[in-house]
């Protein structure tokens, strides 16, 4: 006996028993907000279940999360000395399509192979201040302008971002809050900017243990999704310097692509050899001479193979 069967064998025994069937439908079918028109044959009874709510409903969330839209300051882009869409052709513009096509290439392997995860690439330099973070930006940028690719920046200098506020962007959650809690979807600290293509990842809250969560298992997983989710998709590191901290040489290991970027005249050359020896064992790192004086006094960037 199936269930409509069943419901109009119980109604036929409530009449039986001189239970007002009708009215107690009506007075349910009221408290619902509802119009009930009972069946009087079981075979001619549908039944039209209700919706049931779900766990986004019941928290009051939206079902579809979208990532926030924030407003990059260009103006503050341009004095900071940074490459803007949309501006007169320039000697920077110039520079990081020579910086940016190796990588490229690599990407599409053009040069005889592709590595695993070649669109990860990560940006470090040996010691601070010698202009990774701008060169990640820049970079980053300058992708976002090619035909064929997105950019995700991530700002995974997680002990001392600035990214972010070079761009005259704020943000309070970010790559270690999505690492450190099942709670935070990638979505919810995703912030797509008013220039084309291009999407922000922030560092996010400080964390004492921000070596353990780049090292973790979900920091691994995050990897791989943003490797193989969107085949146009680049995604740009900016990490720490590989001497000064550990979290370099852990992000290292799951990256595509390696960049080094050294100060002209600046760096010592044993410093340099050290940091290029943390990472020896990655397939592909390139290295990129920074603030190079040239002879008319122009500050430029260089790009060789070591």
């Amino acid at each position: 006996m199936n269930t409509i069967e069943q419901a109009a064998k119980r109604l036929e025994q409530l009449r039986r028993a001189g239970v007002d069937v009708q009215s107690d439908i009506q007075t349910a079918s009221s408290a619902l907000g509802t119009q009930a028109t009972p069946a009087t044959n079981a075979a001619e009874s549908r039944a039209t279940p209700l919706p049931l709510p779900t766990q986004a409903h019941a928290l009051g969330q939206p079902d579809d999360r979208r990532s926030r839209d924030i407003t990059v300051d260009l103006a503050r882009m341009r004095r900071a000395g940074l490459l803007v869409p949309g501006q007169p052709r320039s000697q920077l513009e110039e520079e990081f399509r020579i910086v940016k096509r190796p990588l490229l290439e690599n990407l599409r392997g053009q040069a005889g192979m592709r590595p695993d995860r070649a669109n990860l690439i990560m940006v470090t330099s040996a010691m601070p201040s010698e202009g990774k973070t701008q060169t990640a930006l820049n970079l980053a940028v300058s992708i976002a302008m090619e035909l064929d690719h997105t950019v995700l920046l991530v700002e995974a200098d997680v002990l001392r971002p600035s990214a972010l506020e070079r761009l005259g962007v704020t943000a309070a959650k970010g790559l270690l809050d999505l690492l450190d809690s099942s709670q935070t979807q990638l979505t919810d600290v995703l912030l797509r900017t008013n220039i084309p293509k291009l999407t922000l990842l922030p560092a996010g809250t400080a964390s004492s243990r921000s070596t353990e969560l780049l090292a973790s298992d979900n920091m691994d997983k995050l990897l791989q999704e943003l490797a193989s989710k969107y085949s146009d998709r680049v995604v740009i590191f900016d990490t720490p310097p590989l001497l000064s901290t550990t979290e370099s040489r852990v992000l290292a290991s799951h990256m595509g692509q390696v960049v080094m970027v050294v100060e002209a005249n600046q760096t010592p050359i044993n410093t340099i050899k050290q940091a290029f020896a943390t990472v020896e064992s990655h397939p592909v790192v390139l290295s990129m001479l920074n603030k190079y004086r040239g002879p008319k006094g122009s500050n430029a960037y260089g790009y060789y193979a070591p």
